[in-house]
């Protein structure tokens, strides 16, 4: 995956914030958005901002997308968070009914989990390319 360095010093502070393991893992996701988004032209260019907070990537280039947002629980852990009024994430707990879902928001992960990669490009993917 390709190393992107941050344009907005807000969303590079935020990362900055997280602890240490969610952080690690939080950039990997951000790396495979990027990735995502390279690797398929209709998507475009994607915008990395803060909303509620938290990292936000969107397309507002191509308007391809729905905004996926990346962000630490309080309870511990982190998350994947998209728009809950799509069916984004409960499409995807078709295709990874083992992970934890909090329900049509957020697919959530604890800090020493082996992130499922394959999958999660899927979720990034289809986040991305919802409105094509």
């Amino acid at each position: 995956m390709t190393e992107i360095s941050f344009s907005d010093p807000a969303v590079s502070d935020a990362f900055a914030g997280f602890p240490n393991a969610e952080r690690k893992a939080l950039l990997k996701i951000r790396a495979l958005i990027f990735d995502v988004a390279q690797q398929t032209p209709k998507i475009g260019k994607i915008t990395e901002s803060l909303r509620w907070g938290q990292p936000a990537y969107l397309t507002l280039d191509s308007k391809s997308g729905s905004t996926i947002r990346l962000g630490v629980l309080k309870a511990g852990g982190f998350a994947v968070f998209t728009h809950c009024q799509t069916t984004i994430m409960s499409d995807f707990r078709i295709i990874a009914p083992e992970l934890d879902f909090d329900g049509n928001r957020a697919v959530r992960f604890t800090k020493n989990m082996p992130l499922p990669m394959d999958k999660l490009k899927i979720l990034v993917h289809r986040a991305l390319s919802y409105h094509l």
